[in-house]
């Protein structure tokens, strides 16, 4: 695989991760098919002022497929992370399934962050959204085994994540590839996939409800207004659960994987959030 910081990538409890820069630690999660690789951009905007730590969640990018294929596995990826190298005052940013993943483990411990934002994400009521449902179904009839060859064609994915991106020609074929590969190119990657998307319910985030209704942690809610997973009424409604978002910061006509396409747009929101 590809990985532009190669000299700034650790592994800690099996959790592969890179580590860039010195500063108030932003820690930042992506969602499924996508990896570190998803926060480039962003690590290069704020690494000169900032501690900027990525996660490659389990089954994807270097980490392999490890502990319980959920987004409560998932979190526990997050917090092994948090744990292992004693992080505090975290300042925390998700997207998509990384998103519901910082909704968990901002509610386990609520004193470790400073912040919390918020990209398009998956929220409870909406898990997963339409959109991708047909993934989900394609898991469970065990469809993700055939779609192996896919991580070998760069063209071919791209067409696939269109809806994801504005522009996906301009995206390099090495970070379409580095999504797919991991979770489809061997047979425990897709197995793990297949039962993490297998997990998936309209209801999986309800018992955290009442603990981010009562969390205070500032968070800021971002929000691309042109993707059709995640539609601004969910950020609406993150705002009305959650005590501590004030607001929502619309990034016009922005897609799911905005972070990356229009990075310093995100970055500009992270900074106004953080002063």
């Amino acid at each position: 695989m590809t990985d532009e910081f190669a000299a700034h990538r650790h592994t800690v409890g099996g959790i592969s991760y890179i580590d860039v820069g010195q500063g108030p630690v932003t820690l930042f999660v992506h969602g499924v098919f996508t990896n570190g690789r998803l926060w480039r951009n962003c690590v290069r905007l704020l690494s000169d002022h900032r501690r900027c730590i990525s996660i490659d969640l389990p089954g994807h990018g270097h980490t392999p497929p490890l502990g319980n294929p959920s987004v409560w596995g998932l979190a526990d990826a997050v917090d092994t992370v948090i744990r292992e190298l004693d992080l505090r005052d975290i300042h925390l940013v998700g997207n998509d399934t990384g998103g519901a993943v910082c909704q968990i483990v901002l509610t386990r411990d609520p004193g470790q962050f400073a912040s919390c934002v918020l990209t398009n994400c998956d929220t409870e009521g909406n898990f997963p959204p339409p959109a991708f449902r047909p993934a989900v179904w394609a898991a469970k009839a065990r469809m993700l085994y055939a779609a192996r060859p896919l991580s070998r064609l760069p063209e071919v994915a791209k067409h696939i994540y269109r809806t994801g991106y504005q522009n996906v020609s301009a995206v390099p074929d090495d970070v379409i590839i580095d999504y797919l590969a991991p979770p489809l190119s061997s047979l425990d990657g897709a197995r793990f996939m297949t039962a993490l998307l297998s997990s998936m319910t309209p209801s999986l985030l309800a018992p955290i409800r009442p603990a981010l209704g009562a969390c205070e942690v500032p968070t800021a809610i971002v929000w691309g207004t042109g993707d059709i997973f995640f539609r601004r009424s969910w950020a609406d409604w993150l705002v009305d659960l959650i005590p501590g978002a004030t607001e929502v910061v619309e990034v016009p006509e922005a897609r799911l994987f905005f972070p990356d396409e229009r990075a310093r747009e995100l970055v500009d929101a992270l900074e106004s959030h953080w002063k």
